[in-house]
């Protein structure tokens, strides 16, 4: 059998007949595409497993994770860990009748830790110039667990349209928001609209449109944010959006 390591320090020890491959090891690969971190996961596995998880190289090696809501300990493969929607007990329970009455809710996590990039900023600014948002808000409960939690964390939420913008770039390493993380991006969204919402999404640099809402565009522009508001309006119609317009002095201001 060869022994291979890999570009990220994974794999077999580096000596005589090791084959060195020029690429990250499965593992890492899977982890950059999801935008996590090998580091969220050892916090997640049980404690007695982590030294192995810690030079794991598979995504097809089975664990036994740690509930994030203290429920049983549960047997799942490193990317069904990554990718799946948490625990049994967690599904279930997103499944039940008091979860149903709150799906949909928009409200404010305060624990809530997420990285906002410099467009999203912009993005948030230029379309506050259009309409009110509502800047209290950061979650919308679902009916379904997403990465072990039974909620999700849309860029921009607007709770009176039951609408969420979301701004997806490749990134640097050109591969965000595809592949996994676009089947990702598409159970976010799907879970979204099993509770009343509709997602629009601005798909930049190359990407393309995951939806019949997508709008796919060269870089974020004043252009692009009026189209996500014409889009508001054919989802939602004129009179709702017009309810929530900045317009006179209002708009002035805010554009200073």
């Amino acid at each position: 059998m060869v022994a291979v390591r890999f570009r990220c320090g994974h794999g077999a020890a580096a000596g005589d007949g090791t084959v060195t491959i020029s690429r990250g090891c499965p593992m890492c690969m899977l982890v950059d595409e999801m935008q996590r971190s090998r580091s969220e996961l050892l916090r997640r596995v049980a404690p007695a497993q982590r030294a192995r998880l810690s030079v794991e190289t598979r995504i097809g090696a089975e664990y036994d994770w740690r509930c994030e809501r203290g429920h049983d300990r549960y047997t799942a493969t490193v990317r069904e860990a990554l990718t799946s929607p948490g625990c049994p007990k967690c599904r279930r329970n997103a499944a039940g009748p008091s979860a149903a009455r709150e799906a949909g809710l928009a409200y404010m996590n305060h624990g809530l830790r997420t990285r906002t990039s410099a467009t999203e900023q912009r993005l948030r600014v230029l379309l506050g110039e259009r309409i009110r948002l509502h800047h209290r808000v950061n979650a919308v409960r679902i009916a379904r667990t997403f990465y072990g939690r039974q909620e999700v964390w849309p860029d921009i939420l607007v709770p009176q349209l039951r609408i969420a913008v979301e701004y997806d770039d490749p990134g640097r390493s050109r591969r965000a928001h595809s592949g996994l993380k676009a089947a990702s991006d598409l159970e976010k969204d799907e879970a979204l609209r099993e509770v009343g919402w509709d997602v629009i999404r601005i798909r930049t640099a190359g990407l393309e449109a995951i939806s019949p809402t997508s709008i796919v565009c060269r870089a974020l522009t004043v252009e692009v944010v009026d189209e996500v508001v014409a889009i508001m309006r054919r989802l939602r119609g004129d009179a709702a959006v017009d309810a929530l317009a900045v317009t006179g002095p209002a708009r002035a201001a805010a554009s200073s």
